[in-house]
């Protein structure tokens, strides 16, 4: 049973469950003294929380975790730093240990009123003040053809090249997916296009459903990108995108290194602003927006299966061509 849920669970699922473990057993063992067992009783659940989750005070905003404590975290590498963790975050922490519970089949003091109250009432607080997710700025169009001009024809800039034409215009795919592109989902069509078969995906987790759309167009100077990489770097089987050491060919890159690609290549194009992999999912659906693409057109590139998720993407493509914008005109 549990080799059948391993195989199931996405690689970056795995590691953010387990990270968010460490971390209850680390702050636990620093808070009281003793190591983490279950179930967690109710006064540990809110005291994890006023710990972590701020709150205005009279000299601005406070929270309850002991200095010495969030020193011990950071050195044991169970923080990235010193300071407060964001809300999202604490939420996600939440969550996995309501998920440990659930698979031992123990009583939940993560869904008991207290809890859920003062989850629902730090959100709420959290909007007061104004604060909202942080979010990767969208490499659109303009960005995108930045970075593409400064990627030259060596085998390094032919790679990046079909790697951002492909990310973008595939649908926006995410950097796993990007680093997992495999040549036995890639078939050409016509004389200058292909069509990638997405069989798995983040918002898919149990494969191909009958609603969703898995084949991604890649055509005209996309295709064109990509040919010119596969011609180069000769290859015809196994990972699509790979590692290239001294000139040579070698592994399949790694999600990590998909995001270090995007972020040298807008660093070199002079782009300003927070960018990451993710930056060319929200900008495939921004420029979407901008150019007044259906939303169910986009959504079955992106494979979103949820509206609430890319409609704020959509939204801020389109709100500057919004006619009520311009009744003073």
């Amino acid at each position: 049973m549990r080799e059948l849920l391993a195989e199931a669970a996405a690689a970056n699922t795995t590691r953010s469950y387990a990270t968010a473990l460490r971390y209850w057993a680390g702050w636990h063992q620093g808070r009281y003294g003793v190591e983490l067992a279950l179930p967690v009783s109710e006064a540990v659940m809110i005291q994890f929380l006023v710990d972590h989750i701020q709150r205005k005070g009279k000299t601005g905003l406070v929270s309850e975790l002991p200095p010495a404590l969030d020193q011990a975290l950071v050195s044991a590498g169970l923080k990235a730093k010193v300071g407060p963790l964001k809300l999202s975050t604490v939420v996600q922490r939440v969550a996995v240990l309501s998920t440990a519970h659930k698979l031992k089949r123990l009583p939940n003091p993560c869904e008991l009123p207290t809890v859920r109250t003062l989850l629902s009432r730090a959100r709420r607080a959290s909007v007061k003040r104004g604060e909202r997710p942080t979010k990767k700025t969208a490499i659109t169009r303009a960005e995108l053809e930045a970075m593409l001009a400064t990627c030259d024809d060596s085998l390094e800039g032919l790679r990046d090249r079909a790697l951002l034409c492909f990310g973008f215009a595939s649908g926006g795919r995410r950097r796993s997916e990007i680093a997992a592109a495999d040549m036995r989902d890639l078939r050409k069509v016509g004389d200058d296009g292909y069509i990638y078969r997405l069989e798995y995906s983040k918002t898919q987790q149990a494969g191909v459903k009958a609603d969703s759309t898995p084949d991604k167009p890649i055509l005209g100077r996309s295709a064109e990108a990509l040919a010119a990489w596969l011609g180069a770097a000769g290859i015809d089987e196994g990972a699509i995108f790979r590692r290239i050491w001294k000139g040579r060919i070698g592994p399949a890159l790694l999600p990590g290194s998909v995001a270090m690609i995007v972020k040298r290549r807008t660093k070199l194009a002079g782009l300003e602003g927070d960018f990451g992999a993710h930056s060319l999912r929200s900008g495939f659906v921004t420029e979407a927006g901008k150019q007044g693409v259906p939303l169910p057109a986009v959504m079955a590139m992106t494979e979103h299966r949820s509206v609430a998720s890319v409609i704020g993407y959509f939204q801020s493509g389109q709100a500057e061509d919004n006619p009520a914008a311009r009744l003073l005109r």
